[in-house]
Parts: structure tokens; sequence; C-alpha cells
């Protein structure tokens, strides 16, 4: 077990609405005990003083991490990932593994394999090990499969409406799915692309787009359908990869209107798909900060799952600079806590 800590900075954030100076995190077993003024702090058997920002670790929403490096992901700031496609046994065991103390890398929840139509996607594509995608027989198979999902620890199940690169699972099995699920109290997410795909997700009762959907710019009532709905992980960057796209156009400019509809925006990188960066990426921030319109604190809240608060996961960040005036500090990572135990510290 670590030894209690004391973190201690100039400023922090610990949630939205809630600025400190000189501020203290405090945490034991795992925990934040303490969150509040650094004068009035508790002690602690470790401590640090960091010239820097406190505030929580950042949770990517969309990551396939066996594409990627998890001690990478971590150092750069990120100590929670949900994996959205995987073969099952692989991730389903190291999700598992993530939740020990040895474990270097964020912890991880996954949706294990995408429920698709028969040689969907991502059964075709080369990025996917067999086994990534599941291949549906019907509204039984697909209610049977979502029960095995959900005994196997599923944090969401994910289906793929990718009429562009194949056969969709049907409208019966994705009511099935979805029905399943929602009885088991698992979301569903989905992977919407081509026309009248995002109709069938948002009709259908699905909670959440894996992706900003970029093929086609949504009608202004089913923007403001799936605001009521659902959620949207953004994964912007992955259009663009640090230039302008049509696709980034599309995709920012229905997600910027699906915000104002009063949608909630989560972050997410679909990290492991082409060079998107382990840990923190900037440019994703930057995007929905400087395109979506989001506020710097609107921005952190999308890409933080808890606040600090006694009670809350001891995983906390410093960045160098303050995020609520420039975005882009959140790139230069100087301390990372994970769980209560001091993952790495800079200078």
């Amino acid at each position: 077990m670590s030894p209690s800590l004391k973190v201690k900075a100039p400023l922090a954030w610990f949630g939205p609405g809630r600025v400190r100076r000189h501020a203290a995190v405090v945490a034991d077993r795992g925990v934040v005990t303490y969150a509040g003024p650094s004068a009035a702090a508790p002690a602690a058997e470790e401590r640090i003083e960091v010239e820097g920002f406190l505030m929580p670790a950042v949770a990517d929403r969309h990551v396939h991490i066996r594409l990627s490096d998890p001690a990478a992901v971590l150092f750069g700031g990120v100590a929670a990932v949900r994996d959205l496609a995987w073969t099952p046994d692989e991730i389903f065991a190291l999700a598992g593994a993530s939740e020990l103390p040895s474990f270097n890398g964020p912890i991880i929840r996954a949706a294990g394999p995408m429920l698709t139509g028969k040689g969907g996607y991502p059964t075709q594509d080369r990025w996917a090990p067999p086994g990534t995608g599941l291949e549906l027989d019907g509204p039984d198979h697909a209610r049977r499969v979502v029960t095995e999902l959900a005994s196997r620890g599923a944090a969401a199940i994910k289906v793929s409406l990718n009429v562009e690169a194949g056969p969709t699972p049907s409208d019966g099995e994705l009511a099935s799915i979805v029905e399943a699920a929602h009885a088991r109290a698992l979301p569903v997410t989905a992977h919407v692309q081509g026309r009248g795909q995002a109709e069938r997700a948002v009709g259908a009762g699905v909670d959440e787009f894996a992706h900003t959907p970029w093929t086609e710019r949504l009608s202004e009532s089913l923007i403001d359908a799936a605001a009521r709905s659902m959620r949207i992980v953004s994964t912007l960057d992955i259009l663009s990869y640090g230039n302008i796209t049509p696709e980034l156009r599309t995709a920012c400019d229905n997600l910027a209107r699906f915000r104002a509809a009063g949608g909630v925006v989560v972050y997410g990188t679909d990290l492991g798909n082409g060079p998107i960066p382990p840990g923190i990426h900037v440019r994703e921030a930057l995007l929905l900060h400087e395109v979506v319109r989001m506020t710097p604190e609107e921005v952190m809240t999308a890409m933080t799952a808890t606040v600090l608060e006694p009670g809350a996961p001891a995983d906390v960040i410093a960045v160098d600079g303050d995020p609520l005036q420039r975005v882009e500090a959140l790139g230069r990572v100087r301390l990372v806590v994970r769980a209560g135990r001091v993952v790495t510290a800079g200078s």
C-alpha cells in the first residue's frame, strides 16, 4: 500500500467552478481524503510541492490500448481509458490487470468486441485482429452476446453502424442490443458512418456516438433529438491529424451544434488509430476550444471523469501553466499521481 501523500501547488482546479489558490490534495489508500487550502491540509507521510497547476487526471473515452503503450499513456497524464473494440479474451484480461497496484498504465474499462453484421466493419480491416468484430446472427443472438459481454465485465456495448465498410446489424438486432444492454445498465455506443446511420442510432435509443459524425451534416431535428438523449465522444483529430479536412469541418459543425443544443461532449482520441500521441492529446483539446467554441473549463470538464474531493479516486496531475487561461498548458505535464501513487514527477 502506498504511503499517504500530500501534493501542494500555487493553483488548482478541483472541478467545474472550483478554482483554489495555494491548494493541496491529500490521498490515502488510493482515494482523495482532502482537497482545499494548503494551510488547512492534514499531514501525510509523503509530501510534494509542485510549481504547477493541479487538476484531476484525464480520462480518454475512446482508445484501442493494445495499439499503444499503456505506460506512455499514463505518463502523459491520462489515468483512465475506455477501450472501444478489441478481442475479448485479451482486453478483458488487460482491464482486470489494470486494477492491480503493479500495473504500469491507466485503469482500463473495455467494451470487448464491436458488434457488427456478417462481413461488416471492422472484420475486414487490417488494424483489427480476429475477434475485434463480432458478427451477429439475428436478434436472439444479439441478445445472448450482450448478456455474455456483460457477464465478462464490459463497461459498454459497442455497435458498428458503418455502412460504408460493409453490412451493419439489422434494425431488429440493433433493438435487441439496446434492450439487452439497458436491462443490465450498460450504455450502448455506436460507430456511425454513412448516410442515415446517425438517425438509426438515435431512433434505436443508442446512448452515445463513439465518434463525432463526419460523413454528413446532421439535420437540426436530429441534432436536437441527439442532444436530449445521448452524448458524443469527440475524436476530432483522427479526421485531420493536424490538417484541415472536409471531414473535420463537418464533424466540428455537427459537434458545435450538438453542444449548443445542450448535448454532452466528452473527450476521446481513438488512440491507436494513426499518429495520435499517448497521453493528453493537446490538439484534440484545442479543436474543442478553438473550433467547437468550448471554454477552457468546458474542455477540461470534458476531459476529466471525476472531481477532486474526499472519496474520489486519487488520480491527479500537475501541468506547467494555467489551462484555464491557455489550453496548451495541458500538454506540459509535470506530475502524475495514479491511485495515490506518484508515477512521474518532473522538475
